[in-house]
């Protein structure tokens, strides 16, 4: 048995780690902390934890205490998942790596092979740039072997993940030099902080546009696409918030260099999402859709090509795939776990 520390736990991607680590069969999680102003039980913060069968009290009850070290969760843990703000990271990792703590990281802190575009996009020094090369990506679709041999994750961001698994097979192919990106996201995206531009009567019945051009997202896709690709991939990134809690549905339009046949093309993604668990490819004539994969660890791939236009379609929970549920499969992997552990959810429909 595995034990687990959660550092952030009362944002969403907190709530989601714990409603699936503790039904999983192989952890038990016995570090709860965050920056709060009174340590209080679980099921206070978050109270649908009330009726889960997780204690002998009938509720999720552990405490969960106020973050006041590393050492405070480092003596409790084999593996530790950060869910704290960017920048907040940077010298957590390191502290738990050096007392011999797994880590996987939900921010954006390690996702990078570059400091320099970290610290131009986050406006802040990479204070253990050392690091970099010691982390591994942490999208299972393409760095499975990797991860397995980890000791420092990186989580992806939940934008590009479902540009990633939709456009990778393509750029492989070495058809694509550009990914023109539009996406939109559910409201949980932003996380759980107070922020006007996100409360009811602002996002009911309202879409909008914003970071056009400039969400740090971007060069993320940019870095992994070209990496796969091995040339330079150009992404343009337009992101939008929808008046939904959850969710990411994404339309990317790539210009190929010729003229392409569909059936061709369709079979790469075959060959390279055939043993995926967690990758649905769609048949011609449908396309995925947010409600579809709610709840779920699961990425909705639709494809179609005319000519030299292919636009692929993707579908995340942006808390499951995009966040908590990736992390733990790459937690399975990491360990030798079944891939797919604690994660095998249906849907939430409607």
């Amino acid at each position: 048995m595995i034990k687990i520390g959660i550092v952030g736990a009362t944002g969403y991607t907190g709530a989601e780690l714990v409603r699936i680590l503790i039904n999983h069969p192989q952890v038990e999680i016995t570090s709860l902390t965050a920056k709060i102003e009174k340590s209080q039980p679980f099921s206070e913060i978050f109270p649908h934890f009330k009726g889960m069968l997780a204690s002998p009290t009938g509720g999720f009850d552990m405490q969960c205490e106020i973050f006041e070290n590393v050492k405070q969760v480092a003596d409790k843990v084999d593996l530790v998942f950060l869910a704290v703000p960017h920048t907040v990271a940077l010298k957590l990792v390191l502290e738990f790596l050096e007392k011999g703590i797994k880590v996987i990281d939900l921010s954006a802190d390690y996702r990078f092979d570059s400091a320099q575009i970290y610290e131009k996009w986050y406006e802040i020094k990479h204070t253990h740039s050392e690091l970099l090369k010691e982390k591994v990506y942490g999208l299972p679709e393409l760095y499975r072997e990797k991860i397995k041999k980890a000791k420092l994750i990186a989580n992806p961001g939940c934008y590009p993940t479902s540009v990633i698994l939709g456009a990778y097979p393509l750029v492989k192919m070495g058809l694509v030099n550009e990914v023109l990106v539009n996406s939109l996201s559910g409201v949980s995206g932003a996380g759980r902080s107070a922020n006007l531009s996100l409360i009811f009567p602002e996002i009911e019945g309202n879409v909008k546009a914003y970071k056009v051009g400039t969400h740090r997202h971007q060069p993320e896709m940019a870095e992994q696409l070209s990496k796969a690709a091995g040339s330079n991939i150009k992404v343009t990134f337009v992101p939008h918030l929808v008046p939904v809690s959850r969710g990411i549905l994404t339309t990317m339009y790539i210009k190929l260099n010729k003229p392409a046949d569909r059936n061709k093309i369709w079979a790469k993604y075959q060959e390279a999402y055939k043993n995926e668990p967690f990758v649905q490819l769609l048949p011609e004539g449908e396309n995925p859709q947010v409600k579809l994969v709610r709840g779920t660890n699961n990425c909705q791939i639709s494809v179609s090509v005319k000519d030299d236009l292919a636009i692929v379609i993707t579908a995340i929970d942006n808390l499951i795939k995009g966040a908590s549920g990736q992390a733990i499969q790459n937690m399975n992997l990491m360990y030798g776990w079944d891939e797919t552990e604690g994660l095998l959810i249906t849907p939430i429909y409607p």
